[in-house]
């Protein structure tokens, strides 16, 4: 886990990602999607640091998914450190954020609660 890299601002854990080797994390120049990133050109505008620090309720761009909403959600109820914490235990407990390409053990999931128990207790 390289924690520094932090959460993007679509709630994507970039601490965890697979690419985080060549890529800096959503805040740099040199994330893949700097440019065509909607919540990143959002929170932008809005001022926010990501999705989480937005009061509405919305599913615009990767929020669509399960798992950027489910991570904004948790952030938005108990803190970004907390998200990074558990996704820390998670990791040492075997939890991978990417298994297969870009698919793990998070995106198997399809009830935001349930995932949001799930990064609270590692357990199903």
């Amino acid at each position: 886990m390289k924690r520094e890299l932090g959460i993007a601002r679509c709630g994507l854990a970039c601490c965890l990602c697979s690419e985080n080797v060549k890529c800096n994390g959503c805040y740099s120049d040199n994330c893949p999607d700097y440019t065509q990133c909607e919540n990143r050109k959002c929170s932008i505008k809005k001022g926010f640091l990501g999705c989480y620090a937005c009061a509405m309720d919305c599913k615009r761009g990767l929020l669509n998914k399960i798992k950027p909403y489910g991570f904004t959600l948790f952030i938005k109820r108990y803190g970004i450190e907390s998200l990074l914490d558990c996704l820390e235990e998670n990791e040492k407990r075997g939890i991978l954020y990417h298994r297969q390409g870009i698919i793990g053990d998070y995106d198997d999931f399809d009830d935001v609660e349930k995932l949001i128990e799930f990064i609270k207790t590692g357990k199903r």
